[in-house]
């Protein structure tokens, strides 16, 4: 009865997964087959496969790999970049992943360090976010780059690549990703106007906002 419980999880999450993929092409932030989508359940990480347009993916296209990234079921190839979303789970509470190659986060990971704070929602993925320094896709030195860029937040920047984020649930980490890709739109647009400098929030301010966005929307 337990495994039929987890099976059942198993095929609403790959459900939702799907729909977070497709999303994730509707509103423009990856293009053909890039980027990739996942969740956690238990010991267990569904993942979108290789190659494979999100638009055809079937409830018989299941991809779930172990934490150690063997597949224990279906039968596509995991995405090519695995080892990001296996690093995330093994060092954080995430339950859910999705990586994007939206065009202005990526246009900002080619300029600097780091996002500049231009928007209190900064404080919602626990501060300034970072740019993860440039490797090879699907690489553990990539992995590794992206660990310390996400030290205390909940997206990072991919440099010349794109985004990365997590959170709770899928919706959380989709929701994150179309932030940080906002983020980046506004900062682009108001840095962009000759002879000013858009005005940057404290930490304190962020810290502030922070707080305020945990008691944020409906509670039971």
């Amino acid at each position: 009865m337990a495994e039929q419980r987890r099976d059942a999880e198993l095929e609403r999450t790959w459900t939702e997964l799907v729909v977070t993929a497709r999303r994730t092409v509707a509103d423009g932030l990856v293009v053909g087959t890039s980027g990739n989508v996942s969740a956690r359940v238990g010991d267990r990480v569904l993942v979108t496969p290789s190659g494979v347009p999100y638009d055809r993916l079937t409830p018989d296209d299941l991809t779930c790999v172990d934490l150690a990234g063997r597949r224990v079921l279906g039968t596509l190839v995991p995405t090519s970049e695995l080892p990001l979303h296996l690093a995330v789970y093994r060092t954080t509470d995430a339950r859910a992943i999705v990586h994007t190659h939206a065009v202005h986060a990526t246009a900002v990971s080619t300029l600097v360090p780091e996002l500049p704070p231009v928007h209190y929602m900064t404080g919602a993925l626990g501060g300034p976010v970072r740019v993860a320094p440039y490797a090879t896709y699907g690489t553990d030195e990539l992995a590794a780059n992206m660990l310390r860029a996400l030290a205390g937040r909940s997206g990072c920047l991919l440099q010349n690549h794109g985004t990365i984020t997590y959170g709770a649930t899928l919706g959380q980490a989709y929701d994150r990703t179309a932030q940080l890709e906002w983020m980046c739109r506004l900062w682009l647009t108001a840095s962009s106007v000759p002879g000013l400098t858009p005005s940057l929030l404290t930490e304190a301010q962020l810290a502030e906002a922070a707080e305020k966005l945990r008691g944020y929307g409906q509670r039971p």
